[in-house]
């Protein structure tokens, strides 16, 4: 059984190794083990018993705008509703810390977060603290190809 739990530390090393493939394509924006342990809190795991199958995060930008980072689960896993699982916990751990507006997630899969009531929205409105902090350690920056959705949470 999947079990969704928070990250500590020790995650950290299996937590790189999941997502390696993707960042070395680009898909999901390389963040180094410092990042990651300063944003532990942020991160919840799916486990299969001790085994690390998928992870995300909720990063909050104010007090009006969190955004879904990092979303993978392991190709062995997909099919099982875990990063819809994941998805929720994070809508839900937004509304708890008193996330006032949206939830925002750039992706090359929109129709994944479309079936979970996230509307696309031009990449322009995306706040800019968001594209200097983030958008430009990307490989693709500044041409690229995600997709903005929000999640309105009011």
């Amino acid at each position: 059984m999947i079990e969704l739990v928070k990250a500590k530390l020790s995650d950290i090393p299996a937590m790189q190794v999941l997502i390696a493939s993707e960042v070395k394509e680009g898909v999901i924006l390389n963040r180094s083990e410092d990042e990651v342990a300063t944003n532990i809190r942020s991160y919840v795991l799916a486990k299969d018993g001790e085994r690390l199958v998928g992870y995300t995060a909720l990063h909050v930008h104010s007090k009006r705008l969190a955004e879904i980072r990092s979303l993978i689960v392991d190709e062995k896993y997909r099919g099982q509703k875990i990063g819809q699982r994941m998805v929720e916990f994070t809508l839900e751990e937004a509304k708890a810390l008193g996330v006032e507006e949206d939830v925002l997630v750039l992706t090359y899969l929109p129709t994944f977060f479309e079936k979970l009531g996230f509307n696309e929205i031009n990449k322009e409105v995306i706040p800019e603290h968001k594209i200097w902090a983030d958008c430009i350690k990307c490989i693709h920056f500044p041409v690229c190809n995600e997709i903005a959705l929000v999640y309105k949470l009011s």
